[in-house]
C-alpha cells in the first residue's frame, strides 16, 4: 500500500472518534419544495400536542408523510446511522423543529442512550441553509465516550464546540451521547429540521410504551441491519 492511500482518513474509524458525520446534500434538492410544505402544513403549537412542546420553538407533526419518510430512509442515513448503532435497529420517530426568532437555545446536553453507549441515534435533516445566523447546532467532537483517565467534560464549556453550517439537504447525524445544542436564532431566520431517532432494535419494547406520549403515529415496526 502506497503512503498516500495508508494516510487517508477511514471515514468509519472517524464517525466513532468524532461521534457524528454530516453528510453534505444527502437529500435530493428536488424533493426539499415539497418538505418544507409538509413541514408548515404540519405546524402544531406547543399545547396541541400529547405532552406541551418547548418554548421559542416552531413544532410539525409530520411523521406520516411519504416524502419525509422516504429522508428517514436515504440509504446513505441509514449507513451512518446503523454504523454508530453497531446491531439491527428502527426509525423511531421524526418531527419536525424550527427555533423562532430570539428562541433555540439550548445547554449543551446529552440525550442519552438507553440499554448501553451508541444504542441511540440522533438526525437532523435540515430543510433551509443553516449556520450562526438562524440557531445552527452545536457539538462537541468526541464528547461521546470518554477513558478512565480522561476528566469528564463540562457541560457549562463551550470552548470545544463547533457550530454547524451548510446548506439545506445536508443531514447531520450524532451519537445520543454527543454533547450538543441548539442555538439563539438571533435574526429569525428560517431553520426548518427534520429531527430523527433511531434505536437499537433491543429499545422497542421501551419505545412503544412511550410512543404515543411522544405524538408518534407511524409505524416502526421495519427493521434496518447495519452495514457489514
Amino acid at each position: 500500500m502506497s503512503s498516500t492511500s495508508s494516510s487517508m482518513p477511514n471515514p468509519a474509524l472517524q464517525l466513532h472518534q468524532n461521534g457524528y458525520a454530516l453528510l453534505r446534500q444527502a437529500i435530493p434538492a428536488e424533493w426539499l419544495a415539497v418538505l418544507r410544505a409538509a413541514f408548515d402544513a404540519g405546524v402544531m403549537p406547543s399545547d396541541q400536542w400529547p405532552v406541551p412542546r418547548a418554548a421559542g420553538w416552531r413544532h410539525s407533526m409530520l411523521d406520516l408523510d411519504r416524502q419525509v419518510q422516504a429522508v428517514c430512509r436515504l440509504p446513505v442515513l441509514l449507513a451512518a446511522a446503523g454504523a454508530l448503532i453497531g446491531e439491527r435497529f428502527f426509525l423511531a420517530q421524526v418531527e419536525g423543529r424550527e427555533p423562532l426568532a430570539g428562541g433555540g437555545h439550548q445547554g449543551l446536553h446529552r440525550d442519552l442512550s438507553a440499554g448501553r453507549p451508541g444504542d441511540t441515534v440522533n438526525a437532523l435533516a435540515y430543510l433551509d441553509d443553516y449556520g450562526p445566523a438562524n440557531g445552527a447546532t452545536r457539538l462537541v467532537p468526541g464528547s461521546h465516550r470518554t477513558t478512565p483517565s480522561e476528566r469528564p467534560l463540562d457541560s457549562n464549556d463551550e470552548s470545544r464546540a463547533l457550530q454547524m453550517s451548510g446548506v439545506a439537504g445536508d443531514i447531520l447525524v450524532f451519537d445520543a451521547d454527543l454533547l450538543h445544542g441548539g442555538s439563539l436564532n438571533p435574526t429569525g431566520g428560517r431553520r426548518r429540521s427534520l429531527l430523527m431517532g433511531f434505536f437499537s432494535e433491543s429499545r422497542y419494547d421501551a419505545h412503544c410504551e412511550t410512543a404515543g406520549l411522544r405524538g408518534i403515529r407511524m409505524d416502526t415496526s421495519e427493521r434496518f441491519d447495519p452495514p457489514s
